[in-house]
């Protein structure tokens, strides 16, 4: 995929821009399809500069096909000859200002519809919330208003569970970290959003890269729906919701995974990831209402 880009708009606040990378490598031992979550969603920022290659052994893949989610997600399906899949995304990105209550917003990710609705309110394959209802009634007022609800609900898990690199796998659900009392940023955000599931709030998963993360590497948060709009949410507390870029949208991990071998032979070699801001990094209020784009 060749690189695609945008001159620089003068007078633009530094604040918003977003420089974004990602190097990933796998051994490929047998011919294989691999599916990577890796470059901004479409809903994210307007592209400045943008560039995605992928070779293996130095030649082009056998094929290479982009598809675009309804939440504004690019997946990219790789078809891989044996050797060394190196994939490379460099981007430069002007965020779009994340929206603040009583603002109108124009990015589809944002919105929702009653589909979506349904869709989130359902337990998923890491987000067990129908096995979460009794103890997420009694533990959380369901007489609140929603806001006041997933504010519990996310103050909750930053006090009670423990944010431990490696602690997990994935098979590990939102189940095992309430049992546990410790897991990753992806268990996080599995067990926030089935916690608001269970209390009867639509809750989904974003892959994201997070700009002030320390170590760096992908990052994973939820979201709620409240008015008809979506609000981001990060228990972890480890990057500022406004400088987040979605990456991709899902019922939870194995929606947004950022890679996936769905057929042949593949072994996942290294990653780095890095993501920044133009200037400072955004002061983060817990306790304030954040919209990602």
């Amino acid at each position: 995929m060749s690189s695609d880009s945008v001159p620089v708009q003068t007078g633009v606040s530094d604040d918003r821009r977003r420089v974004v990378t990602c190097d990933l490598v796998f051994e490929v031992t047998e011919a294989a399809e691999i599916a990577v979550q890796l470059v901004a969603a479409d809903s994210a920022a307007r592209v400045l500069t943008e560039r995605f290659d992928v070779a293996t052994d130095g030649a082009p893949p056998a094929s290479l096909e982009e598809i675009h989610s309804p939440q504004g997600g690019r997946i990219h399906v790789i078809l891989a000859d044996p050797g060394r899949l190196s994939i490379a995304y460099r981007a430069e990105l002007l965020a779009r200002s994340p929206w603040s209550p009583g603002e109108d917003i124009a990015s589809p990710a944002s919105r929702s519809s009653g589909y979506e609705r349904q869709l989130y309110l359902r337990p998923s394959r890491y987000c067990p919330s129908d096995h979460l209802i009794g103890f997420a009634m009694s533990e959380f007022k369901t007489e609140a208003g929603i806001a006041s609800r997933v504010a519990s609900i996310t103050e909750w898990i930053r006090e009670r569970i423990r944010y431990r690199p490696g602690s997990s796998d994935v098979h590990d659900s939102a189940e095992h970290t309430l049992l546990t009392g410790m897991g990753t940023c992806r268990d996080f955000a599995h067990l926030g959003i089935a916690l608001s599931r269970a209390t009867g709030i639509p809750a989904r998963f974003a892959a994201v890269y997070a700009p002030g993360l320390s170590p760096m590497d992908f990052h994973a948060v939820f979201e709620t729906l409240q008015d008809g709009r979506w609000c981001v949410h990060d228990a972890t507390g480890l990057a500022p919701r406004a400088s987040l870029v979605r990456i991709a949208t899902g019922r939870d991990a194995a929606d947004a995974a950022f890679s996936t071998v769905n057929t042949g032979v593949a072994e996942w070699e290294s990653l780095e990831v890095s993501a920044t801001v133009g200037s400072v990094l955004p002061h983060d209020d817990p306790s304030g209402v954040v919209g990602l784009a």
